[in-house]
């Protein structure tokens, strides 16, 4: 008959121990069980593991926009061409390559003038160029420019990245369980015989740092915010025990 031991414990995470993102233990449930194999028995502990990863945004959009009115077509396409060009050509100065930008021009007509305007949209990953480009900008063209607010992303690889990294944490955070729990059955870790993935989950906290406080205590709450993403993972895993006097083959 197959004998089975259930014990229940909660471990404390191993002082010293640190990832990248919070980590949050849980209540660990413990299974040694006997299991019958065609060569032997495989003795194993079952364990959970769940980690927070946070990560800022690592890409910002910015809308640049120019535009003017004049009685011809000729002229306002001057005009508008002069100051599309110097903005193109500060982005370049600046390292954007052109793959990172978009260009739009419209031409419309209304009574006897005509209007014309013209849209460049930036993708940035530095952010510290990004407030440089800005500011030329808006100190060259002044009130011909228009600057928009800073729309900060995640790209797909880095949440991709962001998700693999809460995983690889929460199944070391299993192994450190399972190694304390072994060595208080007075076992030997042996090799994991199974680890799957049972949830995960995603969620902004662009405003989270900002909860509960009133505006005297951000004064510069006018500033564009930088959101960030935590991927949380939990896993289960197991793996087979061994006598600490066993001698090994």
């Amino acid at each position: 008959m197959e004998n089975t031991s259930r014990v229940f414990a909660t471990i404390l995470p191993a002082s010293g121990r640190e990832f990248t993102g919070n980590e949050k233990e849980h209540g660990l449930e413990v299974r040694t069980v006997n299991r019958q194999t065609p060569g032997n028995r495989v003795r194993e502990v079952q364990v959970t593991g769940t980690a927070e990863v946070c990560c800022p945004a690592d890409r910002a959009s910015v809308r640049v926009s120019v535009g003017n009115s004049k009685e011809s077509v000729n002229e306002v396409t001057n005009s508008v061409s002069r100051r599309l060009e110097y903005i193109l050509q500060s982005l370049r100065q600046h390292g954007i390559c052109d793959k990172d930008t978009s260009v739009r021009r419209f031409l419309q007509r209304e009574a006897d003038l005509y209007h014309m305007g013209a849209e460049v949209v930036v993708t940035f990953s530095d952010f510290e160029k990004m407030e440089r480009v800005c500011s030329v900008l808006l100190e060259k063209l002044d009130k011909s420019v228009c600057v928009g607010t800073p729309q900060f992303y995640h790209s797909p690889g880095y949440l991709s990245q962001l998700r693999k990294q809460a995983c690889v944490s929460a199944v070391e955070n299993a192994q450190q369980k399972a190694s304390e729990v072994s060595q208080l059955l007075g076992q030997s870790l042996g090799p994991p015989l199974l680890v799957r993935e049972e949830e995960t989950r995603e969620w902004r906290n662009e405003d989270e740092e900002y909860e509960g406080r009133g505006q005297s205590t951000a004064p510069f709450s006018h500033l564009p915010r930088t959101p960030t993403i935590t991927a949380s993972s939990r896993v289960s895993v197991s793996f087979s025990l061994r006598d600490r006097g066993r001698k090994k083959l």
